[in-house]
């Protein structure tokens, strides 16, 4: 470890490589992509993933392997090979076994009450890696990244299934209904399995993932944002149809989020008729339509309608500002 203040000096002397040209950048990277410092390390490969410098890819592989070398001391949290696994990535590096390796590997580390797992982030970022190796069939792909269907990280068994998502093919989709249906898993890896399906198979999977919306859970929230992410007059349709059974409140308000996210000009309607009508779900339907960054002629016609009403009005103003602070 390099002292505090040498530390800092070479951390700043990686910053002013983004204002030099790319020949006087290639020894100073290709020096700290060799350094023992995890963090320096992925300081550069960082830049190198700016950059796009492919001719730095021998450094990155043989730093890549390095860091598995006694890992939970030399690369705590994965700093460096994180940020090498994404560079590599971005470079398109086809050798599939650098990605296997950091599909497989687990970093136990001591936190607060024993010891924790540090290297979900480099399993998620090397299955989606993987994919774009040209040289595995998909049959190859399907076979290695199964396995982290069942990864204890959540984040990770997410990714996975995004990850099989992009081979957008019908055995893709297939495996993500399965592993839909088995269900027993977070509503976020169930999101991404509802919402994989849709944009591999189109709006003729509506009908599929609506049965997922019976629940009126967490995991059904997921299927209607998925459902309103296919933008279509189809999707409006299903979820307008669930709006009309629905009797609790949270999932009322999940529903009319996801009516608004259609971009459908009829939900549009609906949501603004319901306002007009100072209805039940009138402040529900403000929130939805401002959480949908409309356009500023939707502001003004829903700040027309509140008015007149001093509640519906104070909601619009809570919400527009909540809105406003979203968008930073």
């Amino acid at each position: 470890m390099p002292g505090k203040r040498n530390f800092e000096e070479q951390v700043a002397a990686l910053d002013e490589l983004r204002s030099q040209p790319e020949e006087a950048r290639i020894g100073p990277l290709r020096k700290a992509l060799a350094q023992r410092n995890n963090f320096l390390v992925a300081k550069a490969a960082d830049l190198v993933r700016e950059f796009r410098m492919a001719q730095l890819m021998p450094d990155m592989l043989n730093a890549f392997e390095r860091f598995f070398e006694g890992a939970e001391k030399t690369d705590p949290q994965c700093w460096a090979k994180n940020s090498l696994s994404g560079a590599l990535a971005v470079l398109e590096c086809q050798d599939p076994e650098v990605f296997l390796r950091g599909m497989r590997h687990i970093q136990m580390e001591p936190v607060w009450g024993g010891r924790s797992d540090t290297a979900g982030t480099l399993r998620a970022t090397c299955a989606l890696a993987l994919v774009l190796c040209r040289s595995l069939t998909e049959k190859d792909l399907l076979e290695h990244l199964i396995d982290l269907f069942a990864d204890k990280d959540k984040a990770v068994r997410a990714e996975v299934v995004r990850a099989v998502e992009q081979l957008d093919s019908p055995s893709a989709s297939l495996l993500l209904r399965l592993r839909a249906v088995l269900g027993n898993d977070e509503s976020e890896v169930l999101g991404a399995c509802y919402g994989g399906v849709l944009r591999i198979e189109g709006v003729r999977a509506i009908p599929w993932v609506q049965r997922f919306l019976a629940s009126g859970d967490d995991s059904a929230a997921e299927a209607a944002l998925a459902i309103a992410g296919t933008h279509s007059a189809e999707g409006f349709k299903v979820l307008r149809e669930c709006l009309d059974k629905a009797t609790d409140s949270w999932w009322r308000s999940v529903l009319l989020s996801a009516i608004s996210l259609t971009r459908q000009e009829e939900a549009l309607e609906v949501l603004l008729e319901l306002v007009r009508t100072e209805s039940l779900d009138a402040e529900a339907a403000i929130e939805a339509v401002l959480r949908s960054v409309p356009s500023e002629e939707v502001i003004k016609r829903l700040e027309s309608i509140v008015a007149d009403n001093v509640r519906l009005k104070r909601a619009f103003a809570t919400h527009r500002s909540a809105s406003r602070s979203r968008r930073g």
